[in-house]
């Protein structure tokens, strides 16, 4: 793992440079330690980008007991945590913002529980004003890059 940290009073970006799924437990404690306020973590990245495996990993991180998966169909899972529910929501399959609107969003986003969201370009008018923005990216030789930045 090659993790290049910048931290300013209101301003931090990680590149990390991920080799191996058994990294994916330590990047998750690092992302968390750092932006320890933070409930709202967008992800960016195509297809098969690692997304949601490293949501997965982040929901290991917080103690979340229950089987994770991607919320492609449902739109939103939601997990039992030690420190409240963890919502999970797959915005790939949504056809406009008002789907969004009509599953209720607003009362997840600004509930203060975490909230891991991927495709959320699907509803960029809707994002709130704060929010960890992970895009990741794969490699020619198939590993990932991810960039973090606090937005």
């Amino acid at each position: 793992m090659t993790l290049h940290l910048h931290n300013f009073l209101y301003f931090c970006n990680m590149r990390i440079e991920i080799k191996s799924l058994h990294e994916l437990p330590t990047i998750a404690n690092t992302i968390l330690s750092t932006f320890p306020d933070e409930r709202i973590f967008l992800f960016y990245g195509d297809m098969g980008a690692g997304k949601t495996t490293f949501i997965n990993a982040l929901c290991e991180a917080l103690d979340v007991q229950d089987h994770t998966s991607s919320p492609t169909f449902s739109i939103v899972n939601e997990y039992a945590a030690t420190h409240g529910p963890l919502y999970h929501f797959d915005f790939y399959r949504l056809k406009n913002e008002t789907e969004a609107f009509d599953m209720g969003y607003e009362e997840y986003f600004y509930s203060g529980n975490y909230c891991f969201v991927e495709w959320p370009e699907k509803i960029a008018n809707l994002l709130p004003s704060s929010y960890v923005k992970i895009k990741m990216e794969v490699t020619e030789n198939q590993n990932r890059f991810m960039t973090v930045e606090k937005k």
